[in-house]
């Protein structure tokens, strides 16, 4: 019923006197009953509220609670024995601990797999040697060029070897609208820097059966090298029929990988910056002045490409990319030695493969250029950045978005824009975001403070054992520079 005010044209209905005496006696009932209660209790506070100035000033609890030894002497005094108050309960926090579980027996198994260096030709070279655990699964292999070394002496992969981190996450290549206003669509996702593989059992045979990487030449060579590994009989436990056939083993290896490198363990979320999400953890003036330029379009918009949401409790939320490809036009990179020869030039996207049935073309000349957008997080335990590993250094890679449009000839000292790029395809290169639109010599977006302050705001997204690793290195660093 729908409660209103009352008619004018309706007359309160008067309560009966002996009503209202009965309601008064009820209320002096109530209140006799309380002030009762109440003497009981304060009785008790402070019958066993400690003196003051007694003892040596400790503050003890403030708890309702009677004695053995005094309730014993009570009852026997003849005295009622006064009911015992609970203790108060522990404040409980409404966000418990994140932990990582521990790997599962299948996941060891990809583990093992992961780390094997016998399924390389020569043997030395594992998944590990490129995608390092002990840099979050990013790295080389030893070389110093910005690509992977190979197995063999002289042969690197033609890419900066992304990390593996996170990779539970990313959509399988697919094009979509970006925006809302956006009347065609874009491509998204796919493992790889141009999306060759839809799956991580796809992307395990890339490297594999790559005459530059681990250079196998078949399938039985592989299921050969896997029926002589120490965890054969762990692989053929947890998968099946996997040592029967060559065709077998190479399924088995690949949902192994898969189940390995979409663990928890590998999508840990272990940074301070989730711990600020959680609230279990604060920003420094510094690191909030870098995210607060992370997000601002006036200055580094980094938001637009690597998303986050700093105002949700959810880690998951912010996993720093939206999976989208962009062209950058980042320079090049000339101490990779194919790159001697100046026609040569990875395209990115448009190279890829378009797999039969989907309707939108990734060949499309118009995504020449184009490389898919990286997550960001770990991205300060990186040894190279950019995909033909140009940078060395992540203030370098926030300077260079922040000043490519505003001082070129920072960026590419041997003149032309855009130098790893063919000339055909340069107008491919993203020239209207924020902060590339704008003019040579304008002020640029960010300035040095800008600058530092966001790569201290990247440092906070470095997970355990990274994150530790990183304090102690400056810690290291911080006093040496103290020392005379």
């Amino acid at each position: 019923m729908t409660r209103g005010p009352a008619s004018e044209t309706q007359t309160p209905t008067p309560t009966p006197l002996w009503a209202a005496a009965q309601s008064r006696r009820w209320q002096s009932s109530v209140t006799a009953a309380v002030c009762s209660v109440l003497c009981v209790v304060l009785g008790a506070c402070s019958k066993h509220a400690p003196e003051s100035g007694s003892g040596g000033g400790e503050t003890q609890p403030n708890r309702l609670t009677v004695s053995p030894a005094s309730s014993q002497a009570s009852t026997s005094a003849g005295e009622a024995t006064r009911p015992v108050a609970a203790e108060r309960a522990p404040i409980v926090d409404p966000i418990p601990p994140h932990t990582v579980p521990a790997l599962t027996a299948r996941e060891k198994v990809g583990q093992s797999i992961f780390l094997d260096t016998t399924l390389s030709n020569p043997p030395g070279t594992s998944c590990a040697s490129c995608h390092d655990p002990d840099t979050a699964f990013s790295g080389n292999n030893g070389s110093a060029s910005g690509v992977a070394r190979g197995s063999r002496p002289g042969h690197f992969a033609r890419r900066n070897a992304p990390s593996v981190m996170y990779v539970k996450f990313v959509p399988p290549f697919h094009f979509a609208l970006e925006d809302d206003d956006d009347v065609a669509e874009s491509p998204f996702g796919g493992l790889t820097w141009s999306g060759r593989a839809d799956t991580v059992a796809e992307f395990a045979r890339l490297p594999l059966f790559d005459a530059d990487e681990m250079n196998n030449a078949s399938e039985a060579e592989v299921a050969r090298k896997l029926r002589g590994s120490p965890y054969a009989a762990d692989l053929a436990r947890e998968f099946p029929g996997a040592l029967e056939t060559p065709a077998a083993s190479m399924k088995a290896l690949g949902e192994a990988l898969q189940v390995f490198l979409t663990s928890d363990t590998m999508s840990p979320f272990t940074s301070k910056f989730d711990d600020f999400l959680r609230g279990k953890a604060r920003l420094s003036p510094l690191e909030m002045k870098g995210l607060t330029a992370f997000e601002n379009r006036a200055k580094g918009a980094c938001n637009h490409c690597h998303q986050m949401y700093p105002h949700s409790n959810r880690p998951e939320s912010s996993l720093f990319t939206t999976y989208a490809y962009d062209a950058v036009g980042v320079p090049r990179n000339r101490a990779i030695a194919a790159n001697a020869d100046p026609e040569r030039y990875d395209l990115g996207l448009c190279e890829r493969k378009q797999k039969a049935g989907r309707p939108l073309d990734s060949s499309d000349p118009k995504w020449c250029g184009s490389f898919r957008i990286p997550s960001l997080r770990n991205v300060a335990v990186r040894q190279r950045f950019m995909h033909n590993g140009v940078f060395t250094k992540l203030r370098d890679v926030v300077a260079f978005y922040a000043t490519r449009s505003t001082n070129p000839d920072l960026w590419y000292p041997h003149g032309a824009r855009f130098d790893d790029v063919p000339d055909r395809y340069r107008s491919n290169v993203n020239t209207l975001s924020f902060p590339y639109n704008r003019r040579e010599r304008d002020p640029p977006a960010l300035d040095d403070a800008d600058i530092d302050a966001i790569v201290a705001f990247l440092q906070t997204l470095t997970d355990e054992p990274y994150r530790s690793r990183i304090a102690l290195a400056a810690a290291h660093t911080a006093s040496n520079e103290t020392t005379p």
